[in-house]
């Protein structure tokens, strides 16, 4: 396991900010132990629940002191800056001074605990540290257990627990996104639209800065031997012992030699190592005498262009697309890099919300095709039945979706996709078995390579999500949580055949409610905003739709039910429709950065 892998840099850390009554004499002794105490158990909590994209656990940084009045929350303020505090959590079982306390950062996502109890008023200054908030522009969270504790309860009630950790994985995909590059390797691909790289998107909402380099860039590294040979060697090696040739569906007069096949395989693993370098560097580089090109581009997320300048003459990126979104390669089992198909630079970010939200890879997919059940029995002769009952929604793209994704890992005997610690070598080796690897269609790929191929196992619990961009309004994200699903060999291989039988599928079954877009599968797909969708294992709805609150970037279209929605309290005063209030509120408050 390659736990060595720190390629984003430094990891933000939790600031926990534990607030007190300042009056002395009485009161604020009898509270120093008690509030400092409820701070401690907070850090420790998360510290022992949450871990970050690299397996590390996460740091929590308490303020040296307890803050009563302002100079206290100065100091503080200076440790959190000092330290790399991401985000921060402010704790008090009792009354504080209200604005004299709060967190003023502007751009750390904040929130506040204050302990349901009836000895000391914690629930009043969280409401009155809200109402400031509110009032001084600088949005925050309250959270409040719904049930009353006894004063000397040390216990984080479950309620409680769950919006700490909501809050938490929201607020480090934050503060890790911030300062980060996102790398369009090539342009536009095709006139698709999430390809026009829109920096005032990544910069002002995700404090994110872009990088660009032309393909020709991987080209010129190719001929020049700008890679590790070392690590090539072993990385071919690996290729030809665990990624098997797939079927090769291209007539026969237009086939290539083996000669020229073997050489595209060399081709794409010098593409996937040199790609990777361009996103974080490689110090291998500076001692072969590439010292610039050592350095990377300090990218968190990445685009490859390919069609068609690139995928018309050279061999395509599926494969190093692949293996990059992978957790695991000749290397062993490490983190995924987030690496997105056609440049889609907006599914590209989808995937990196999913990806700093779970820890786990990201499937990344065309929304192909709406299967109604009379399509699938006219074509087929089946009935779809359990959760594919109202039909279903073929995800599939040109081989660039992680072999994570093939449903290989388990968690209690389900299939399942897990975050790379917690992936066996079995588990690894299971997925690679489970995937082959087609020569490309010539007719979409002159250039050749390989596109991986695999049908992702059933029953799984997954997201999907897409940020879309609208002329005048801005960035928005769409959300659906649902279930793949299995479908009999045959009926799979009709209906995966009338696309491309050379390209990842996965069948999606959208979980549906009263909605306008959920009333049915039809609807999903016929209000879904773009050609691509990103998804990963798990519902996490709940979790995108706080990232995106924290961000400022509203939510057009989801299926999470109301009682897991998680915003700031600032969003309450906005209205009663919960949508509404949050495009209002998100217009109101404007780009995080």
């Amino acid at each position: 396991m390659q736990n060595k892998h720190n390629h984003l840099g430094a990891i933000p850390k939790v600031g926990i900010r534990p607030v007190i009554d300042a009056r002395l004499g009485g009161i604020r002794e009898s509270l120093e132990q008690t509030t400092m105490a409820m701070a401690e158990r907070v850090a420790n909590f998360l510290s022992n629940n949450l871990r970050n994209y690299n397996g590390s656990r996460v740091e929590c940084v308490i303020a040296d002191t307890t803050i009563g009045r302002v100079p206290e929350a100065q100091k503080c303020e200076e440790k959190f800056l000092r330290e790399g505090v991401g985000l921060s959590i402010t704790v008090t079982s009792c009354w504080c001074y209200g604005t004299e306390t709060i967190d003023m950062n502007p751009t750390r996502p904040k929130a506040i605990w204050g302990f349901n109890g009836t000895e000391r008023p914690g629930a009043v200054y969280l409401a009155a540290a809200l109402a400031g908030h509110a009032q001084k522009g600088v949005p925050a969270f309250s959270i409040y257990g719904k049930e009353v504790q006894d004063g000397n309860d040390e216990s984080i009630p479950e309620d409680v627990q769950k919006l700490l950790l909501q809050f938490t994985k929201a607020g480090l995909a934050v503060a890790m996104m911030n300062g980060k590059s996102y790398l369009s390797i090539g342009s536009v691909s095709m006139g698709i639209a999430g390809s026009i790289v829109n920096e005032s998107f990544f910069q002002d909402y995700l404090g994110m800065r872009n990088e660009y380099v032309d393909m020709s860039e991987v080209n010129r590294r190719m001929q020049l031997g700008i890679f590790d040979p070392e690590e090539y060697e072993k990385a071919l090696k690996w290729t030809k012992e665990h990624c098997k040739e797939g079927k090769n569906y291209n007539a026969k007069e237009i086939q290539k030699s083996r000669e020229r096949m073997d050489e595209e395989w060399e081709t794409v693993v010098k593409m996937t190592l040199i790609s990777r370098d361009l996103m974080i560097g490689n110090p291998k580089l500076a001692a072969l005498g590439f010292g610039e090109e050592a350095l990377g581009h300090g990218a968190i997320a990445a685009g490859f262009q390919g069609q068609r300048q690139w995928n018309d003459y050279m061999p395509n990126g599926d494969f190093m697309e692949a293996i990059l979104n992978s957790s695991f390669d000749w290397g062993g089992i490490r983190p995924p890099y987030m690496m997105a198909t056609e440049n889609d630079s907006l599914n590209g970010i989808s995937m990196l919300f999913g990806y700093l939200l779970t820890n786990q890879a990201q499937m990344f997919s065309d929304v192909r095709t709406y299967w109604s059940p009379a399509s699938v029995e006219r074509v087929t002769g089946h009935e779809l039945k359990g959760k594919a009952a109202n039909g279903i929604i073929h995800l599939i793209n040109s081989g660039s979706s992680t072999l994570d994704g093939t449903g290989q890992q388990e968690i209690d005997g389900k299939p399942a996709m897990k975050p790379f610690w917690e992936i066996s070598e079995t588990e690894a080796e299971k997925c690679l078995k489970a995937t082959d690897w087609p020569p490309a269609m010539y007719e979409y790929f002159g250039g050749g390579g390989y596109s991986s191929h695999f049908v992702t196992k059933g029953e799984m619990p997954v997201t999907m999500c897409r940020i879309n961009v609208i002329k005048g309004l801005g960035p928005v994200m769409q959300i659906v949580e649902g279930w793949t699903v299995d479908l009999p060999e045959e009926v799979h291989n009709t209906l995966d055949a009338r696309t491309n039988p050379t390209w990842p599928t996965t069948w999606f079954a959208p979980k549906l409610n009263q909605d306008q877009a959920f009333k049915d599968v039809y609807s999903v797909m016929n209000n879904w905003g773009a050609n691509h969708g990103a998804f990963s294992y798990g519902h996490f709805g709940d979790e995108i739709i706080t990232l995106c609150s924290m961000l400022r970037i509203p939510v057009n279209m989801h299926n999470v039910e109301p009682e897991r929605i998680f915003r700031p309290k600032d969003w309450a005063s906005f209205g009663m429709n919960q949508e509404a209030a949050d495009y209002r509120a998100c217009k109101n408050y404007g780009p995080l950065y």
